[in-house]
C-alpha cells in the first residue's frame, strides 16, 4: 500500500481539488483507492457528492478502538474509489494524538487494516503545522504540496521547509507543484515559466486557475466526470502521471 497526501500551510491553494481528482484518476487507472479527508472542513466531501458523513461515525470512537476504521469507509463511491469523509470531530484529531502516548491509534496503525485490499491511500490533511502534519510527513511515501504562484505562496513554502527542518522530518517526500495558475497575470508567468524557480523538487506540471474546477462543488464530481475535455482536466491527468511514475 502506498500513501500520498496533499499538504500545505496555507488554504486556499487547490489542495483539496487535486486530493479529490488525483483519488478519482488513480481508481480508473485500475488502482483500488482510498481517500481519507481529514480536514474537519470537509471540502472532498461537496466534490463526491456521494461520501458525506455517517451521522454518529465520531473520530473519538475509531481512535478509542470502539469502532473499526472499515466502518467510516464509504465503498465505491465511484468504481475502485473508497472515501473516509471528513467529520466535525476531525479538529479534535490533534489532541486525541497528543493524548496517545504509547502511539496506538496513529494513521500508520489505523490504515493498516485496509492494507491488503488498497494500493493507495490519498489523504486531503487540513492547512495547519500540528502533530497530526507530522504524523503525516512521516506516514507518507510522497507528500504533494501546492504552491499559487505568489510571493506570500512561496513564503508558505519556506515555513514548511522550515518546520520539516526543525522536527527532523524527511524533506526529501516533499513534491511542491503550480496550482492556480493565472497566466493572465505577469508574477504567474514569471514563476511558472522560470528555469529556476528555486523550488527543490518541483513538478513540471501547472494546474491552471479555471472556473471549472469550482463546479466541482456545485455538481459533486471530479472534474474528469464533470469536463474531461478541459485544459484543467487535462493538467491533472498529467500530474497524475507525474505521482504514479514517482510511486511505482
Amino acid at each position: 500500500m502506498r500513501i500520498i497526501a496533499f499538504y500545505s500551510p496555507k488554504g486556499g491553494v487547490g489542495k483539496t481539488a487535486a486530493a479529490v481528482n488525483i483519488a478519482y484518476l488513480a481508481s480508473r487507472d485500475q488502482v483500488a483507492t482510498l481517500l481519507w479527508d481529514l480536514d474537519p472542513q470537509g471540502a472532498a466531501g461537496f466534490y463526491l457528492a456521494g461520501a458525506q458523513p455517517v451521522k454518529g461515525r465520531k473520530l473519538s470512537r475509531l481512535l478509542e478502538g470502539k469502532a473499526p476504521i472499515a466502518r467510516f469507509v464509504h465503498d465505491d463511491v465511484y468504481p475502485g474509489l473508497d472515501v473516509i469523509p471528513s467529520h466535525p470531530s476531525f479538529r479534535n484529531f490533534d489532541i486525541r494524538l497528543n493524548q496517545d502516548e504509547e502511539g496506538s491509534h496513529s494513521l500508520k496503525k489505523l490504515l493498516a487494516p485496509l492494507s491488503e485490499e488498497t494500493s493507495l491511500v490519498v489523504l486531503d490533511c487540513p492547512p495547519t503545522l500540528s502533530r497530526l502534519t507530522e504524523q503525516v510527513l512521516e506516514l507518507a511515501d510522497r507528500v504533494y504540496v501546492p504552491l499559487v504562484p505568489t510571493w506570500l505562496s512561496l513564503n508558505s513554502w519556506k515555513q514548511l521547509q522550515a518546520f520539516v527542518k526543525s522536527q527532523k522530518l524527511p524533506a526529501k517526500k516533499l513534491r511542491p507543484y503550480f496550482s492556480l495558475v493565472d497566466r493572465r497575470k505577469k508574477l504567474h508567468r514569471e514563476l511558472t515559466e522560470s528555469s529556476d524557480p528555486g523550488i527543490e523538487r518541483l513538478l513540471d506540471v501547472a494546474i491552471p486557475y479555471a472556473s471549472v474546477v469550482e463546479q466541482m462543488g456545485e455538481q459533486g464530481q471530479p472534474l474528469e466526470v464533470l469536463a474531461p475535455n478541459t485544459p484543467a482536466a487535462e493538467s491533472f491527468r498529467r500530474l497524475w502521471q507525474r505521482i504514479r511514475e514517482d510511486l511505482w
